[in-house]
């Protein structure tokens, strides 16, 4: 009976992997191909557009600081493959009025062609406590497009370094607990998860465990991807515990010399 229902599980997932390539989007060529990036005059943004200038793409840059847009586009063409590339450059802040962007997008149109991918690296994250931080800096703004959801790690980039002026100090010692990227490794992840047309896209095990664990009602690529969440799932969770346990003792040690150095300053 166990040996029966071992060979119907094997000729099951047989089945699965056979159908995966037909519900497995059909991967971007780059070559070509028109990519926007906001942000994309420094970071992960710069890195992202050079290693898609690096497979053949064109490249609008969306950016506030023109200067630095322009800084960007020199360092970007020195990586051309072919004569026919081209760097676009267009300074707007896509925060403030959307009929800006909706100007600038269709100007990079008539010029580069269609999007074909569309990166979104502007901003920075705000670091400080939750009840600091003001209600006009959460943002959501759905749209129906197919998308890569990236879990970028601690990346050592002008926005990481401004972040760390204001990272409380339990944050920045549960960030210590693991290493800093280099944009150019997070940006050829990025890259090569987008144009796979995968909706995740983790830098390393820390990465690939966080994408697992809060899959949810996320689509998946492939039926692999998806077997693989299904039994790495427990594991997974097993070992976020440990790291909960950690990151729990960080906080309650940070707690305690707060409340030691409160104490200290009342009685001086």
């Amino acid at each position: 009976m166990l040996l029966l229902v071992a060979t119907f599980f094997m000729a099951f997932v047989l089945l699965l992997y056979m159908l995966s390539p037909l519900i497995s989007p059909k991967p971007l060529a780059l070559p070509g191909a028109h990519v926007v990036v906001t942000g994309g005059s420094s970071g992960i943004g710069k890195c992202i557009a050079i290693e898609c200038y690096k497979q053949g793409a064109f490249i609008t840059l969306v950016a506030r600081n023109e200067d630095r847009l322009l800084q960007a586009k020199k360092e970007i063409e020195k990586h051309s493959i072919n004569d026919k590339q081209v760097v676009l450059c267009i300074s707007v802040d896509v925060s403030q009025d959307y009929s800006q962007v909706e100007n600038v997008i269709k100007q990079a149109q008539e010029k580069l062609g269609p999007v074909d991918m569309l990166v979104n690296c502007a901003g920075m994250s705000i670091s400080g406590k939750f009840e600091d931080v003001e209600v006009s800096t959460f943002e959501v703004k759905p749209y129906n497009v197919y998308v890569t959801v990236a879990y970028p790690p601690d990346t050592d980039t002008p926005g990481f370094a401004e972040e760390n002026k204001t990272k409380p100090l339990e944050t920045r010692l549960i960030s210590e607990t693991t290493s800093i990227c280099t944009p150019e490794q997070v940006a050829k992840q990025i890259v090569k998860d987008a144009i796979q047309g995968n909706f995740n896209s983790s830098i390393g095990s820390d990465g690939y465990m966080l994408s697992s664990l809060t899959c949810g009602m996320a689509p998946v690529t492939s039926i692999t991807e998806g077997l693989q969440q299904v039994v790495t799932m427990g594991l997974f969770r097993m070992l976020s515990l440990l790291y909960l346990r950690s990151f729990d003792t960080i906080i309650r040690r940070c707690m305690v010399e707060r409340t030691k150095y409160e104490i200290t300053d009342k009685t001086a």
